[in-house]
């Protein structure tokens, strides 16, 4: 099996010296790529002095991951491609039991394994943790993460099993799935739409699977951290568009109830005085309202699964019914 390790870079020069020997030295099995999205910095000139068996594909412009990885895997030959993060540090072994697991399930299409924490290396990291689920309005979490509750890892998601979505920073697709469902959503530009991927494969009748065996450290935020109004946005717009493109139902009091949603969360940012957030949410459901013509006739094309979730509402769970932990 022919597996690709494709790392999207943004002037990421120093994340790049950090991270990139470790895989190198722990992805033998492997084929090593970098996607530039055109960095301004000594990015691709210290690839090329520093480690010249790893391949170079350079985009024209910086656009984003959902179509910075679209464009860049064209170019790429593999059975199954892996989408790593630059800010992510693998350890040995890490690629033994997925290549297994995609030789031995021909159903199982993408692969996330476990997520920890680079900065607190025995907590899980937040996103993808132990593995992703979404609820019946949209609301994406983790076992191990449920919204700001992040649990320490003692060995309670070193499983393999069936998962909802698998995070973006490390996400193993195999090449016939990824091209049967276009890739990426480009009009995401970057957050969620990994999720909006899963969701597609699921709808298809593919299997994600998290598998415990396999772990990397994950430092997260090294692009937009959570501090950043930008992240706030696309993850609540992006959201909107996965929930609307893929949820099974009637989908008017789906989305009244998360747009209901969205006004406490938001609410809740002035109130903590993060006016910037709460702007980051209007913004985001102005977007919404303004691409809701075009999402709706995405939503024609594609065929929906009726049960997408395990918890109806995670908001009501974790804040109402204080259940931390799945």
């Amino acid at each position: 099996m022919k597996v690709a390790v494709v790392i999207l870079n943004w002037n990421g020069q120093q994340l790049l010296e950090q991270f990139l020997p470790y895989v190198i030295k722990y992805s033998t099995e492997a084929n090593v790529y970098v996607a530039d999205n055109a960095s301004t910095d000594d990015s691709v000139v210290f690839i090329k002095q520093n480690y010249p068996q790893v391949s170079i594909i350079q985009n024209k412009t910086n656009c984003g991951y959902a179509k910075g990885y679209n464009e860049a895997l064209k170019k790429v030959e593999a059975d199954v491609f892996c989408l790593l993060n630059s800010d992510i540090e693998v350890t040995k072994g890490w690629l033994s039991p997925i290549i297994s697991e995609f030789e031995s399930e021909t159903n199982t299409s993408i692969v996330q394994p476990k997520l920890l924490d680079y900065k607190n290396r025995s907590h899980f990291e937040y996103a993808g943790a132990g593995g992703g689920f979404i609820d019946k309005f949209g609301y994406a979490y983790c076992r191990g993460r449920i919204f700001d509750t992040i649990e320490k890892d003692i060995g309670q998601y070193n499983d393999t099993i069936p998962i909802f979505w698998a995070s973006g920073a490390c996400l193993f697709i195999r090449k016939s799935t990824f091209e049967l469902l276009g890739g990426f959503d480009e009009a995401f530009f970057a957050h969620f739409e990994e999720i909006d991927l899963c969701w597609r494969a699921f709808n298809a009748g593919f299997t994600t699977k998290y598998i415990g065996s396999s772990c990397v450290y994950h430092i997260g935020g090294a692009t937009l951290n959570a501090s950043n109004p930008k992240k706030t946005y696309l993850n609540f717009r992006n959201s909107l568009f996965t929930l609307t493109k893929n949820a099974h139902g009637f989908l008017f009091s789906i989305i009244l109830i998360r747009l209901a949603l969205d006004g406490i969360a938001g609410l809740k940012f002035l109130f903590n005085l993060k006016l910037a957030h709460f702007i980051a949410v209007l913004k985001a459901h102005f977007s919404f309202y303004r691409h809701l013509h075009r999402l709706l006739k995405q939503r024609k094309q594609l065929t929906r699964q009726k049960k997408y979730y395990k918890t109806k509402s995670i908001v009501w769970s974790y804040f109402i019914r204080k259940r931390h932990s799945y």
